[in-house]
């Protein structure tokens, strides 16, 4: 079995256990068709998103997050009073002033924990578990609770086919903890600022405009060679990968970062978009629970996963599934 290296001397972090909550409605293609200029074979052939889920009115993003975060203490094992850092990743937040981090940690049952939002598009999650990771190994932090969570129709001009097709909701949450062996490795991480209006919500408005095409060229040009270094960093190569869990922004885009990183035939590619959407912030965890669920991951196995979106932000690193 590959063993993730870190530098000499570092402390490790792992995670101890995945949550998910997925909204309850389900949106198909066709009914999508019925309200705007589209069709479920246009749809799938450019994105591959077959469906996707809605939050209702009771769905809150603070509801969907503790939900994911409550699953996710249940599966580590742990008390609610052993956690003691809480990042919530959203870019979808639509008051600035307070963070619901704290307010999810409260209704956990989590005792005065740092707790504090993210934003960093669809990477935040990835970049949470960058920081939480860091601030285990430092010392500064026992367990940490990270949890991305999206209400992404929001923000979504429902009329406009280029992002009403595309975008979801849901949360995915991470306990993270201290390791004798990590199980997380060092974040191959950055920022392309010269592409920062490709996806944004211009100030102003209250919907998101993104430049598809765009993101899409600098997808699938640039962001290889980050799920490189993070493998390098973590001391593995692709034939180690077991998982393959990027952002699920576009199917293509997944496929095609595949193609170019030579998995072996059994790698486990994380194809959740078809069912779930871009649901942003939320996608890694949801798309990491979805192929736990259904048996095509395993406990222990040895996953790649990348974020990537508005900033434009990325955040890849190898992990080792609990």
């Amino acid at each position: 079995m590959s063993t993730i290296k870190l530098r000499e001397g570092a402390p490790g972090a792992q995670i101890l256990g995945l949550g998910a909550y997925r909204p309850r409605r389900r949106v198909t293609n066709d009914e999508l068709a019925q309200v705007m200029d589209t069709n479920d074979e246009w749809i799938q052939s450019r994105v591959g998103i077959a469906e996707r889920r809605w939050a209702s009115e009771d769905e809150t993003l603070v509801e969907m997050a503790v939900a994911a975060g409550g699953k996710a203490l249940a599966a580590s094992g742990l008390a609610p009073d052993e956690v003691d850092l809480v990042i919530l990743a959203s870019a979808s937040l639509r008051a600035p002033i307070p963070g619901i981090g704290p307010q999810v940690a409260h209704r956990l049952g989590i005792p005065r924990p740092g707790a504090f939002d993210l934003n960093a598009g669809c990477a935040g999650f990835c970049y949470a578990l960058g920081v939480a990771n860091d601030a285990i190994r430092s010392g500064e932090s026992r367990n940490a609770l990270v949890v991305g969570v999206e209400r992404l129709t929001d923000v979504t001009d429902q009329t406009d086919r280029s992002t009403a097709v595309i975008f979801a909701d849901g949360a995915g949450a991470a306990v993270i903890g201290a390791a004798d062996e990590p199980g997380i490795g060092p974040v191959a991480w950055g920022s392309d600022g010269d592409q920062y209006s490709a996806i944004e919500i211009a100030a102003g408005r209250s919907t998101m405009t993104m430049a598809g095409q765009a993101v899409y060229r600098w997808a699938t040009t640039k962001l290889t060679a980050t799920l490189e270094e993070a493998m390098e960093k973590a001391g593995v190569t692709a034939a180690d990968i077991d998982v393959f869990a990027p952002h699920q922004a576009n199917l293509r885009i997944v496929e095609s970062m595949t193609k170019k990183l030579g998995f072996g035939p059994d790698t486990a590619i994380a194809r959740d978009i078809v069912q779930s959407g871009n649901t942003s912030a939320a996608s890694v965890p949801l798309a990491l629970t979805a192929l736990m669920e259904s048996g095509e991951a395993k406990s222990g196995d040895l996953a790649l996963v990348l974020g990537y979106g508005a900033g434009l932000t990325f955040a890849g690193q190898v992990i080792r599934l609990p």
